[in-house]
């Protein structure tokens, strides 16, 4: 383990003195970080109502937050239990406990395959952190819900709802990151068909979304009845055989999370192929920061995605302990994490509405959330500042 201290330490010091600008230690940003939120909880609570609960974004130079139900209302929550884990201060715990208790309900919606998204990143952490068994109850009845969205003849667990024009079955490739909370209930519950459901949709996955590059498509739609793919689309990415970076972040991410949960090799030689993909898009060896997708017609002139950035960096760190020989994938995730903690990148204290992050992407083709903070990035990048802080401690 000192070996590893003295490796991130000349990581540290070689990228310093390349890029000529000074970064902060995994302590300073730990109380960076928790000025920032502190900042963001003192206008979130001017705005919290029983309806809108959870920041997400910055919208028209506002304060954007979201009901229960939206996707992303479990990250912010999990943003406060993060920095409890990191400080040990009990206000970090108390305004987590704040802000993870409105989402109960969402155990019992069916109507979405967010999830993990949802219920693992808040109420994931309430348990880990308090073992009150009524957080563990309710995420093996958030698992149950999900589960039951689950085709077998499709063998996968069905994506969204909406657009019943376009789609049947539809499949996303952000559903991986859903998983985690499936193998999860299977150990806690000893219901053993999560985790088979979970495996399964992650071999369908492997199987239909990528192409010969090991890029991936977006979405993947099925017929429900047969089972057959039907089309492939890239919705939120620039073209539907474009590579849209942050669902090659999620595909990276949930089958590196699926190897280290099931010891499958199957779900390992996928996240490293996926892995020499990225590897191969300019500028990620280096640690730059990606455009929103790789194949944007006008780069340099294109936004980038702080959040695909961040979801990478924290999947790379993960390969790269799993792995013989994982070094260069370390080596990434150390350099994106240093340019995600550059001035470029890093919101000062009392900025931006007291968001981590600047510069992310949600969804372009719909000219929505465009280069600003979204929530998401946040809690990506404060995972992996937790795991790296980890490691030095230990």
């Amino acid at each position: 383990m000192n070996n590893c201290k003295y490796f991130l330490f000349a990581i540290l010091i070689s990228y310093s003195c390349s890029s000529g600008k000074e970064y902060l230690s995994e302590s300073e940003l730990i109380s960076h970080s928790g000025e920032q939120l502190t900042y963001a909880l003192e206008i979130a609570e001017s705005l919290r109502d029983s309806v809108f609960v959870s920041p997400r974004t910055i919208e028209d130079g506002k304060l954007k937050l979201v009901k229960r139900r939206d996707w992303t209302s479990g990250f912010f929550p999990g943003n406060l239990w993060m920095m409890y884990e990191m400080t040990g201060k009990d206000f970090w715990k108390n305004e987590a406990l704040k802000y993870t208790l409105p989402l109960k309900k969402e155990q019992w919606n069916g109507g979405t395959h967010d999830m993990g998204f949802k219920m693992f990143c808040s109420y994931g952490k309430a348990w880990e952190n308090t073992n009150n068994k009524e957080f563990k109850d309710v995420l093996i009845q958030s698992a149950k819900t999900l589960a039951a969205r689950f085709n077998p003849m499709v063998g996968s667990i069905r994506s969204w709802d909406h657009n019943a024009d376009k789609w049947d079955f539809p499949v996303i490739i952000d559903n991986m990151m859903n998983l985690e909370l499936l193998v999860w209930a299977a150990k806690e519950s000893g219901e053993e068909y999560l985790k088979d459901i979970a495996v399964a949709h992650a071999y369908t996955t492997l199987k239909n979304h990528f192409r010969e590059n090991n890029s991936s498509y977006h979405v993947v739609d099925y017929n429900p009845e047969t089972g057959i793919v039907q089309n492939k689309h890239t919705h939120q990415g620039y073209a539907h055989e474009s590579s849209w970076a942050r669902g090659q972040a999620w595909g990276l991410y949930g089958f590196t999370m699926m190897y280290s949960e099931t010891d499958n090799e199957d779900f390992l030689e996928q996240a490293q192929k996926i892995a020499e993909f990225l590897l191969e898009q300019p500028g990620i060896k280096e640690g730059r920061v990606p455009y929103w997708d790789f194949d944007a017609p006008n780069i340099p002139d294109e936004p980038f995605d702080a959040s695909a950035a961040a979801i990478m960096a924290s999947a790379f760190y993960d390969l790269g302990h799993l792995v013989e020989n994982g070094q260069k994938y370390s080596e990434v995730s150390e350099k994106l994490f240093f340019t995600l903690s550059s001035p470029d990148f890093l919101v000062p204290v009392g900025e931006n509405k007291g968001f981590l992050l600047k510069h992310s992407t949600g969804h372009k083709p719909h000219n929505s959330e465009i280069d600003v903070p979204i929530v998401y990035a946040d809690y990506y990048y404060l995972e992996l500042l937790k795991k790296r802080s980890n490691s030095l401690l230990n």
